[in-house]
């Protein structure tokens, strides 16, 4: 048996790092998706083939033994195996549009798409339990993820997502494009979300209030969202990136593409962990080429994206 499975990517728009300490976040899921190809086979091992590597183990070993980036793979194979008694292996392959490790959801779509495609071999799953499976998934990678990435991946569109209420979806014409910019550094997300926790303990009331205002400013952005005030919108964002820089996740080369961003663009910020990876610039038709080319004539790598509606796909 054969079963597909596809989902998107996502930018953060506003709240990481302060996600995972309670605040809210909004997310918006992209037209960049992950497909995911499983298989039912007679051999005992479980295979992964992508982008990122090959991967071909005994279905008898432990995930937790694995040092792979395809370790949530594994994970949801193994599960599903036991939990149906499959007297086989399982075959699974990867095509992505998702550059990896640049913040722009590769792990949560790919976990996402992969507990569908997966699960649907054997069983009929629904979103929720989809998405429990994938951010378990994805916990055998990043430990203390909010959940919020693979929540969006899994519903589509834009969301505000805390860790204690969950998810909600912003109603919003979305009639704006992203264009987003690679610095072309590799960052780590564990080691990011550490020195954002070293942080947070060695300036708790800077922090306390960094928080205050994030939550504030959240609060407006979803406002601007509602009625489409792309001017609005784009001074959140602006505001939000001068946050991410007093936490210590940018850096020169990040700013210096932001403000390559902002001389067209409504407003610029880092999207994801930080560091390195990606930033996102707000933009429409009237000045979407302008904020490109301003970025590409600083040597970087740059597409332009919009909000993706449908989220999880399975076929």
């Amino acid at each position: 048996m054969i079963s597909k499975a596809s989902a998107p990517g996502k930018v953060i728009l506003f709240g990481e790092h302060f996600v995972v300490y309670g605040e809210k976040a909004i997310l918006g899921s992209i037209d960049k998706r992950i497909k995911v190809t499983s298989e039912t086979n007679k051999e005992k091992l479980i295979s992964v083939s992508s982008s990122l590597g090959q991967l071909k183990i005994p279905i008898t070993e432990s995930y937790e033994e694995l040092d792979s980036p395809l370790k949530p793979f594994f994970y949801i194979a193994n599960e599903m195996i036991k939990k149906f008694n499959h007297d086989g292996g399982i075959k699974i392959v990867i095509d992505s549009e998702v550059p990896s490790g640049v913040g722009l959801g590769s792990s949560s779509a790919c976990c996402v798409a992969g507990a569908a495609s997966v699960s649907n071999l054997f069983t009929k799953l629904s979103r929720e339990e989809i998405l429990e499976l994938a951010i378990q998934a994805e916990q055998t990678i990043f430990k203390n993820t909010s959940g919020a990435d693979c929540t969006v991946c899994t519903y589509g569109g834009i969301i505000e997502y805390d860790k204690k209420s969950g998810f909600n979806k912003i109603n919003s014409k979305n009639d704006f494009v992203l264009v987003i910019a690679n610095s072309g550094i590799p960052h780590h997300t564990n080691l990011i979300v550490s020195k954002v926790k070293k942080f947070k303990e060695s300036h708790e009331n800077e922090f306390s209030i960094l928080c205050k205002k994030e939550a504030e400013l959240i609060n407006k952005a979803n406002q601007a969202l509602e009625i489409n005030d792309l001017v609005v919108l784009g001074e959140k964002m602006s505001k939000n990136q001068e946050y991410l820089e007093e936490i210590g996740v940018s850096n020169d080369r990040l700013q210096d593409m932001i403000k390559m961003a902002e001389k067209n663009a409504y407003g610029a910020k880092i999207t994801g962990a930080g560091d390195g990876g990606c930033i996102v610039a707000l933009t429409d038709e009237a000045n979407l080429e302008k904020t490109m080319n301003n970025l590409r004539s600083g040597n970087f790598e740059c597409f332009s994206a919009k909000i993706d509606s449908k989220g999880l796909d399975a076929f």
